[in-house]
């Protein structure tokens, strides 16, 4: 696996795309679904349709995490672009979610913000 973090002008939010090995013969339909399979009942995680790419303003304020991914078949590799709030999703937000899970609350409870962009 290959993680690449973008550094950007920009006063929060993380872009990263990370990259993995796929077995021969997976395709990008088979991607999509392991994604939606692990990811549709989760709050907070959002697989983008086909040809929309995450950008940070559009996670901004929120504890929502975007992304979208992609098969290189060329190289064999799956890439995945991920978009995330630091301030919210990366450290309140992650405190807030971990300790609701811990007590027993709502994973949402405190934290069904939509954010500040459109």
């Amino acid at each position: 696996m290959s993680f690449t973090p973008t550094l950007a002008p920009m006063s929060r939010g993380i872009l990263t795309t990370a990259t993995a090995k796929v077995k021969p013969g997976t395709t990008a339909a088979d991607l999509r679904q392991a994604w939606a399979d692990a990811y549709d009942d989760e709050p907070f995680v959002h697989l983008l349709p086909e040809g929309q790419w995450p950008a940070t303003k559009s996670v901004q304020g929120s504890n929502h995490a975007a992304m979208q991914l992609a098969l290189d078949e060329h190289t064999g590799r799956v890439i995945v672009t991920c978009v995330i709030d630091n301030l919210t999703k990366g450290t309140a937000g992650g405190a807030v979610q971990s300790m609701n899970i811990a007590l027993g609350l709502p994973e949402t409870a405190g934290l069904n913000l939509q954010g500040v962009a459109p």
